[in-house]
């Protein structure tokens, strides 16, 4: 699905994410580890072309993104859960959700949030007429994974999804990975935390200083990974 090879990025002269490659399948969620501050959002940031990539190569299926738009990458079929959920606080709740159709062009001026999208959140629909800003963290979570999933991705990008969210929100998250992973789709979740990524990933990535430490199946998530390079 995703395969990216000798990736690097950063910001100006700083080489932030270096020499990175991996690959990601569909129905599998991949998880991104490591300490605050080693790479992992700016990876996501380059990988959806927020952060320009300095060298390297993302291939979507068989086509290479390097160099393109964020707004191409999005139409290609990559959705987008950035850390801090970044909704409009101005703007309605169907405001919001329809900002994610401008990845699908085609429907037109006249679209609208589909009904699937309502059944999986039912609480956007009660509030679909409210200012985003007036919505709770774990609401204002749920509507960002709605902005993303309308443009119906192939490929998930989720960074820290559980942060600052109430525990019975990220059970309903850790429901809503399950289910997508069932359809098909493919993930990349940054999640600090080793228990829900446990209970939620098939494999995992760690990263340090910018380099992939260790990788591999969930149940290789062993505690020596973990005390050297997840524990603070």
């Amino acid at each position: 699905m995703l395969t990216i090879s000798g990736l690097e990025s950063g910001y100006g002269e700083s080489m932030v994410v270096r020499d990175v490659g991996f690959a990601l399948r569909p129905g599998r969620v991949t998880c991104l580890m490591g300490r605050n501050g080693v790479g992992k959002t700016t990876l996501l940031k380059t990988i959806m072309g927020v952060i320009r990539a300095k060298r390297g190569s993302i291939r979507l299926e068989d086509k290479e993104l390097l160099g393109e738009p964020p707004a191409l990458r999005a139409r290609g079929g990559i959705g987008y859960v950035p850390q801090g959920r970044e909704i409009f606080p101005q703007l309605t709740v169907e405001e919001n959700v329809l900002l994610g159709l401008e990845a699908r062009p085609k429907l037109g001026k006249r679209a609208v949030v589909p009904k699937a999208i309502y059944e999986r959140f039912p609480v956007l629909y009660d509030m679909r007429g409210r200012r985003g800003g007036d919505l709770s963290g774990g609401q204002q979570q749920q509507l960002a994974f709605a902005r993303a999933l309308v443009s119906e991705p192939k490929l998930l990008l989720l960074d820290e999804p559980t942060e600052g969210i109430q525990p019975n929100i990220v059970q309903e998250i850790g429901r809503l990975l399950g289910e997508l992973r069932s359809e098909g789709i493919g993930m990349l979740l940054v999640e600090q935390s080793i228990a829900f990524a446990r209970e939620t990933a098939d494999e995992f990535l760690v990263l340090d200083k910018g380099v992939i430490v260790a990788q591999g199946g969930i149940e290789e998530l062993d505690e020596s990974i973990i005390h050297r390079h997840l524990t603070v």
